[in-house]
């Protein structure tokens, strides 16, 4: 019996391509619809063979027997409704960084059931359909969030395509995720995207900056490569979370500022200590 599901990807880029990459290796589906606004992304998803065809959405939609969302999370807000409208029973599910408002926007919402909110802890700095990577999503963990409000038959191919794929299931609550994300993801593109800022402003002389850089501040400021169109609507959408970090992470800097400008050295040497214990957590 063959059980691959004709999967609509709307928003074929990197995470939408990734995926659309391990479902046919996987033998999850059995056509690859796509759905893009941009005709350059169109015209790559087909070049580089992520998906069979480009239909619109309202097309895409009736073809298909999943729906899944990898697009910019303030999109999606707003798209979601008008995709939950017109599915009869296929399953929907949106690969977002943020859950909360997307959670919020379908709770009285008669379809919710067929909706489950996912996000895979996966991505790089680039974008774009040619940005793509085979093999993404492997080893790595996915937030399922409130699972309970969605339908069992849902859920169930949800989880199972994620475990295929190599993917470890954790199921949390959308606002318990939103509030983790800030903390190990959100506040890190922030300080990436910061900490290019001030050497871009400091080092006018951008050769020296190639010339010098060393492997930690490559790997530190490699997120800031980051597309804003992206960012920009997750930081605004988890703000509340985003903002508690930052200001623990701005009282922190100023910690490591005034140690250094006194010559506190017993100071300095209690703050690094205190954050080796990250080794702890991260090996």
């Amino acid at each position: 019996m063959d059980n691959r599901k004709r999967v609509a990807i709307i928003g074929v880029g990197l995470i939408g391509g990734s995926i659309a990459l391990q479902l046919h290796e996987k033998k999850l589906s059995s056509r690859l619809i796509g759905v893009e606004a941009s005709m350059e992304h169109a015209a790559q998803a087909l070049e580089y063979e992520l998906v069979d065809e480009l239909l619109p959405l309202d097309e895409a939609i009736a073809a298909a027997d999943v729906v899944i969302l990898a697009i910019p999370v303030n999109k999606m807000v707003h798209l979601l409704p008008q995709i939950m409208d017109k599915v009869t029973n296929q399953i929907v599910m949106d690969m977002g960084s943020t859950k909360g408002s997307v959670i919020d926007v379908l709770q009285k919402h008669p379809k919710r059931g067929r909706f489950v909110a996912t996000h895979p802890m996966w991505g790089t700095e680039y974008s774009g359909p040619k940005s793509a990577v085979r093999g993404a999503f492997e080893g790595k963990a996915v937030i399922v969030c409130n699972s309970d409000e969605s339908d069992a038959d849902a859920l169930e191919w949800v989880k199972k395509m994620y475990t295929k794929i190599g993917m470890r299931v954790v199921e949390m609550e959308a606002k318990a995720h939103d509030l983790h994300v800030a903390y190990v993801s959100h506040i890190s593109h922030i300080t990436s995207f910061a900490l290019a800022n001030t050497v871009l402003e400091k080092e006018k002389v951008e050769s020296a900056i190639f010339e010098i850089a060393s492997a930690g501040f490559e790997s530190t400021v490699r997120l800031a490569k980051s597309n804003p169109d992206m960012w920009v609507p997750i930081f605004l959408q988890n703000k509340e979370n985003i903002i508690d970090v930052l200001t623990e992470h701005i009282d922190q800097l100023t910690k490591f500022k005034e140690s250094i400008q006194t010559d506190n050295s017993g100071r300095l040497q209690a703050l690094i200590a205190d954050a080796n214990k990250i080794r702890r957590i991260i090996k």
